[in-house]
């Protein structure tokens, strides 16, 4: 086995999601199952240049993951110039991202990033034009799709089991705290839309590559934004007005006739198994697929049920669905993108999360806020290069 030390710049890690999801549970374990195999002989060994404007958090983060703290840097001009780096991956605030982008692949590295790629569409579609233009590989994180539950629902759908899809429902979200008299779990900046939050130019791309990828093309959107929580405090205790939408409710028409409608908010309790779920109905059977579990109930075992709201029920609705097994073992799903992305670069293995999927997820957004600011049902255009 040859090992070939592969130099990743990550620019965003002392944030929530860099860290925990692609620095420790993707690039670390990659490192700790002694590196990623290509099956041609070679196994990379990613080396992450951690990047930031905080350099006392970098080096805390380096010092407590055994990293060469000659690997830490707050001058990204300088790491992009650096010709040791193949790839830049971004997980930083959206507002700061497109820029950083941009001279990535200016500095011709092959990117990796967070979503949403940019603001708008528009940034987006030039981010994917300039990469294509320069010639470097180029992915958009969409983890949703390898997550165990819609797997498992992928290969539903791929075996037939549904029949006609006629319809998707989706439920995400959880409470979070206001910040006054308990911390908030998410950071402030996502309640600002001067700061790029919200919860429609959070979510929305999700939607976008999970019905795309499992249902089809969105066609239409028509939704409703609200900031249901209009005051919250921030990390360092002080109050500050939300001024982005926290709650989303979106019904979007797919390309096969299927509708698709998905609540998604950040002031709702939770009352379900998992902290998403998606229904799908067809014609020969149903599926409620979360996180990691997946229920079917099958149109041979539907049951009758009939409305009589004068008896109390004397059976579980729960109970009349069937697990579908895992059948197989599941990794964590950044981690998984991150394999198939290294092996796209390095083993020009095919790969279709890039930056034109990306801007799909953005245009799903920007339609969406425009829809709920005008009150009306929008068309979502196809776009190309």
């Amino acid at each position: 086995m040859t090992r070939k030390t592969v130099r990743i710049a990550m620019n965003g890690v002392t944030g929530r999601m860099g860290y925990r999801q692609h620095l420790v549970r993707s690039l670390l374990a990659l490192r700790e199952q002694g590196g990623l195999d290509l099956g041609d002989g070679t196994v990379l060994w990613p080396e992450p240049v951690l990047v930031g404007r905080r350099e006392h958090a970098l080096r805390a983060l380096a010092d407590q993951h055994g990293l060469d703290p000659a690997n830490v840097s707050t001058d990204l001009d300088a790491v992009l110039a650096d010709d040791s780096i193949d790839i830049y991956f971004d997980a930083q605030v959206t507002s700061a991202r497109e820029d950083a982008l941009k001279k990535a692949i200016a500095a011709g590295k092959h990117l990796y990033t967070e979503k949403p790629s940019a603001t708008d569409l528009a940034g987006a579609l030039e981010l994917a034009r300039l990469a294509k233009a320069k010639g470097v590989k180029h992915g958009v994180v969409q983890d949703k799709l390898f997550l165990p539950g819609l797997l498992k629902l992928k290969r539903l759908i791929d075996g037939g089991f549904f029949g006609r899809i006629l319809s998707v429902r989706g439920e995400f979200g959880y409470w979070v705290f206001e910040g006054d008299w308990q911390e908030a779990q998410r950071p402030s900046w996502n309640y600002r839309s001067e700061d790029g939050g919200g919860i429609v130019v959070d979510m929305f791309p999700h939607w976008e590559y999970v019905l795309h990828e499992l249902f089809g093309r969105v066609t239409s959107v028509q939704a409703l934004a609200s900031t249901h929580i209009p005051q919250r405090w921030d990390e360092n205790g002080k109050p500050y007005d939300a001024t982005a939408d926290d709650s989303a409710y979106g019904i979007f028409e797919l390309e096969s006739g299927a509708v698709a409608q998905i609540n998604s908010s950040w002031s709702v309790r939770v009352n379900r198994d998992e902290l998403v779920e998606f229904q799908v109905d067809g014609t020969e059977g149903s599926a409620v697929a979360g996180l990691r579990n997946c229920r079917v109930q099958h149109r041979s075992s539907t049951p009758k049920p009939v409305w009589n709201p004068d008896i109390p029920a004397t059976y579980s609705f729960r109970d009349q669905w069937q697990e579908v097994p895992d059948n197989q073992e599941f990794d964590n799903g950044f981690k998984a993108q991150w394999e198939l992305f290294l092996k796209h670069v390095y083993a020009d293995a095919p790969y279709r999360w890039d930056l034109l999927a990306g801007a799909r997820g953005v245009q799903l957004a920007e339609l969406g806020l425009k829809s709920s600011a005008e009150g009306r049902r929008l068309d979502v255009p196809e776009i190309t290069l």
